[in-house]
């Protein structure tokens, strides 16, 4: 039987989202972004020049039809993008009402979101009493610090020093649907951070708040460091998607990176956790050689997002672009007759834009192993529907197979 793999470039948008005006970062509309295209703009015109050089370097994901899906996406011809393709191509469209993870992937995988999240306002304080007081008598605290909208990196080293003298978890929020609590993994114990973020998970899940989100560190003052135990807590999708089909058919899903955590884990039948992306495609490659027949593979490699994306690091993303590049020739070279391996991302975080959330965008389509052609604009259930009739699968979902 045939496999397929579905690989999350996370953040990884190519512009021209119909609705971007409707979304913000800061109180700039994100009419405009374009994650992709201004990273390959950037890189063209000399401006992301640390640790790399010269024009944006994709060769793999550029025969897949990358450049294409650029300008099919949002009307921009990104320079050095325009090899001919020799993959399938497209860009897809979102229509649930978020520019985050679980949306983006749910959707991805057949089920877009049927409710409005809950967002905090950008204030501080930004949560209510009862749910502060929650969060202490959880954590056995007298308080919290932050409550407010944060970056996680800037927060952590602003407030980190006063952790360690408190002993009260930082908690925080952002654009996203999110509460987020950043804590020493010594001081304060890493097991006692995830047990506070998975006991206080089901009261805002209740409240329509998509992940709490652990964000332990390590280190002293002027020297804090996140650690690779991060942990999302996300509320389970509304019905069945893409793993749980594939598993109800008597097939083998591989989760890669945080897929578990972003579907409750759900649906997965063995998890592949690392510490980085890279450990992450070591993981893909083996799988690659190793996967069973008729298995379905799905990847996250979240740092395009975490480490570049909300710090706005233009030659990092470009760096990490290019890095993955090389790895999915190797990726690619290992696949099997009847394989496909489809390349997407589950929103855009354009590290040119105002401010440090995510944008809202389209995303690229890429398939290798389904012969060559342009997919065009299609949807993000489109996805989940087309790996789910490659695989045979019983159930396809509410979209269209482009395959």
């Amino acid at each position: 039987m045939s496999r397929a793999f579905i690989v999350v470039l996370d953040s990884v948008g190519c512009g021209g989202a119909p609705d971007a005006d409707q979304f913000f970062n800061d109180t700039r509309p994100d009419t405009g972004a374009n994650t992709l295209g201004h990273i390959a703009q950037a890189c063209a015109e000399g401006r992301a020049e640390d640790g790399r050089s010269g024009m944006l370097n994709l060769p793999t994901l550029y025969a897949l039809g990358l450049g294409r899906v650029i300008s099919l996406a949002s009307g921009l011809q990104a320079p050095g993008l325009g090899a001919q393709p020799q993959g399938r191509w497209g860009a897809a469209t979102e229509v649930s009402r978020g520019k985050d993870t679980p949306s983006g992937h749910w959707e991805l995988s057949g089920v877009p979101v049927p409710w409005d999240w809950t967002y905090f306002p950008d204030a501080t304080p930004a949560f209510d009493d009862a749910l502060v007081a929650e969060v202490c008598r959880l954590a056995g605290t007298e308080g919290i610090l932050g409550n407010c909208h944060a970056s996680g990196i800037a927060i952590m080293n602003e407030l980190g020093a006063e952790h360690l003298r408190t002993g009260w978890p930082i908690c925080y929020t952002s654009a996203d649907s999110v509460f987020q609590i950043a804590a020493h993994e010594e001081a304060f114990g890493l097991e006692r951070l995830l047990m506070l973020c998975a006991d206080l998970a089901p009261l805002l899940h209740s409240r329509r708040v998509g992940r709490v989100i652990a964000r332990p560190f390590t280190g002293a003052e002027g020297a804090f460091k996140r650690t690779s135990n991060r942990r999302d807590y996300a509320i389970e999708p509304p019905k069945p998607a893409l793993m749980d089909w594939a598993q109800a058919d008597g097939r083998v899903v591989h989760a890669i990176g945080k897929i578990g955590d972003i579907f409750s884990h759900r649906g997965v039948s063995q998890l592949h956790k690392g510490k980085s992306d890279a450990d992450l495609v070591q993981h893909l490659l083996r799988l690659a050689d190793q996967a069973e027949d008729g298995a379905l593979t799905f990847c996250n490699l979240v740092e395009f997002d975490s480490l570049y994306g909300h710090p706005r690091d233009v030659s990092g993303y470009a760096r990490a672009l290019e890095t993955f590049d090389l790895a999915a020739a190797d990726f690619l070279s290992r696949l099997k007759p009847g394989d496909i391996a489809l390349f997407t991302a589950d929103h855009g975080n354009d590290p040119t834009w105002s401010g440090t959330d995510h944008t809202r965008e389209r995303v690229p389509v890429l398939v290798a192993g389904a012969g060559q052609g342009e997919i065009g604009l299609c949807a993000f259930v489109d996805v989940a529907a087309s790996v789910a009739t490659h695989l045979g699968l019983s159930e396809t979902g509410p979209g269209r197979s482009f395959l």
